[in-house]
């Protein structure tokens, strides 16, 4: 009874836990490739993953998964060499992944739509020793090959693999890959003299031996996410982060061996990474690989592949709901539903759980902590526009955001702090950086919210959103939350301008609905009757599509960007990359 008291007054969501979630957990010493090898002997002839229609099982995604580490050893590949994934879903990603855990190497996932200037920047601070890419990318990854060798970096990119994505397509889908792809004329000269990754696939795989690791100390993952000056930081994560987050993520839903994840969010991403790909294969789960977000895809998946979760960002949500023809899909087969990468408009997830039987779990997550950290309950209160509770062994603290270090009452809006297993090892080779973010073991995310009386959190905004206006604060998130209840509005993002006057000025950009039509002014009046005068837009834009991320985020630095003509390197302008960090509202899962 003690305990009990003690843990609510120091944990007050901790009596809001579904009755099957543990506050703490017991961590296997293990990697997560172990974990992986683990799940492959207790679901030998489960399916693992399912592309296009094609099924992989657990035994044979391991066998591919050895064959492959035992080629990376034979070229040279070493433990704690990094090597860079530049791939979509797809099957070759989970093997390179995996293989690359298991020889004790480092995996630096990285956003295969990166230009040219952002891949160099990775390889060489990363100090990026190989990498396994799509075919299509050739001519940008050997580009930045050419100069590293030019340079005298002769160490960078000394191996590239490359992989077409219909090779684990089943027949005709990859017939009709290879007429329908579209390879650039640079790509077409440079991929005849490249090596392929198919080739190190078939290698006979030798036994398995586990390389000797310190779990809590040793970079298993290096994945970059955006920085102040304007330059992607690498975020060094553990094989112990990797595991516990993982973890926690399987007992929040319950994940087990009969459910079956959708998986559209970019496994090259925390959020991907964590929810769609390591927790369902350390639980003997099974993933549908998906590529990319396309709403005809999603609908088409439920319908074929009945899986039972999905995770996804606001965007696909919306799109999902507005789709024309959603009634000719069964989407039954949902049991519960993540959603996260950017806050989410409470008139969005009502239309959603709606639509469908689901039930829809709001959350939160950041890169510097793998992603998710916490969530709405599967089963408990659900409270609309929460984050939900923190995931068991997570802290979570609301501080003054002066000093950051005093602890806030329930209600009073601060900066949210955080302590857990996941939390980074630090940024590679930036200490006055890490040292700022990761204070007395706590992580500073530069979010702001509040906790409410039961101990649920909520997101306000980024501490560099914020707007300003005429002395007082307005909150982007609370202006686009009455845009989403407009029914002619689908997307929305609110941003803060310079003004001569005021400091600042709100300014909106919507996309509309199908059919729909509204004026600026409309909008701008609609506004003005729910909120005080001074939060609503002074300007409205109406676009037909707003700027994404890779996962789905509506990109607020592109839009001040573009509105402004100031680059995000200017420091008046928050400069952190939006388009990869899963920053404050990362996993909203």
């Amino acid at each position: 009874m003690k305990d009990a008291t003690l843990n609510e007054t120091l944990l007050p969501w901790s009596k809001h836990y579904d009755s099957e979630v543990s506050i703490t957990l017991s961590y296997p010493e293990v990697t997560l490739d172990e974990l992986f090898r683990r799940s492959v002997s207790n679901h030998s002839e489960a399916i693992a993953l399912v592309f296009f229609g094609q099924e992989i099982r657990y035994n044979q995604l391991e066998r591919y998964v050895n064959s492959l580490a035992t080629a990376l050893k034979e070229i040279g590949i070493e433990q704690g060499d990094r090597v860079a994934l530049l791939l979509p879903n797809c099957p070759q990603y989970v093997m390179s992944y995996y293989a690359i855990l298991s020889i004790g190497a480092v995996v630096v996932p990285v956003n295969p739509l990166n230009t040219e200037p952002e891949l160099l920047h990775i390889v060489r601070d990363g100090q990026v020793r190989a990498a396994i890419c799509l075919d299509l990318l050739a001519g940008r990854l050997e580009n930045v090959r050419e100069i590293c060798y030019s340079a005298g970096e002769h160490r960078l990119l000394e191996q590239t693999f490359y992989t077409a994505l219909n090779e684990f397509m089943p027949f005709p889908i990859k017939a009709l890959y290879r007429l329908s792809r579209k390879i650039s004329v640079e790509a077409k000269i440079r991929l005849p003299h490249c090596k392929w990754l198919k080739d190190l696939l078939r290698k006979d795989p030798l036994p398995h031996t586990a390389p000797n690791i310190d779990l809590h100390c040793d970079d298993a993952l290096l994945i970059y996410t955006g920085g102040t000056t304007g330059k992607p930081k690498g975020v060094r994560l553990s094989h112990s982060a990797l595991v516990a987050n993982a973890f926690q993520g399987v007992a929040w839903v319950q994940m087990g061996k009969k459910d079956r994840l959708l998986a559209v969010l970019p496994i090259f991403h925390g959020f991907g990474m964590s929810v769609c790909m390591n927790a369902p294969l350390i639980c003997g789960a099974s993933c549908v690989l998906i590529p990319r977000f396309n709403v005809d895809d999603i609908l088409k998946g439920i319908h074929r592949y009945h899986p039972t979760l999905f995770a996804g960002v606001p965007t696909m949500y919306i799109g999902l709901i507005n789709h024309p023809h959603l009634g000719k899909y069964n989407l039954s087969s949902l049991r519960g539903c993540f959603v996260g990468a950017a806050p989410l408009a409470p008139e969005i997830k009502r239309q959603f759980e709606e639509l469908t039987a689901s039930r829809l779990m709001e959350g939160y997550g950041l890169t510097e902590a793998v992603t998710a950290l916490c969530a709405n309950p599967y089963r408990g209160i659900n409270k609309t526009g929460s984050i939900g509770i923190p995931f068991s062994d997570v802290v979570m603290r609301i501080r003054d955001i002066e000093t950051g270090e005093i602890d806030l009452l329930p209600l009073e809006v601060g900066e949210l702090v955080l302590s857990g297993p996941e939390v980074m090892l630090g940024y590679y080779n930036r200490p006055e950086e890490t040292a700022s973010t990761i204070r007395d073991g706590w992580l500073y995310t530069g979010d702001l919210g509040y906790m409410d009386n039961d101990g649920y959190f909520f997101i306000v905004d980024r501490k560099k959103d914020m707007i300003i206006t005429g002395g007082f604060n307005v909150y982007p998130r609370e202006v686009e939350d009455v845009l989403y209840q407009h029914p002619a509005v689908k997307e929305a993002s609110v941003i803060g301008l310079p003004d001569d006057y005021k400091g600042e000025r709100v300014k909106a950009f919507i996309t509309l609905r199908e059919g729909a039509t509204v004026t600026e002014t409309e909008i701008i009046n609609y506004c003005k009757q729910h909120l005080i005068p001074y939060k609503a837009p002074q300007q409205v834009e109406i676009r037909s599509e707003l700027p994404m991320t890779a996962i789905g985020k509506i990109l607020k630095r592109a839009l001040r960007e573009e509105d402004t003509g100031v680059s995000a390197t200017t420091p008046s302008i928050d400069s952190r990359n939006v388009s990869e960090q899963t920053n404050s509202k990362s996993f909203k899962a």
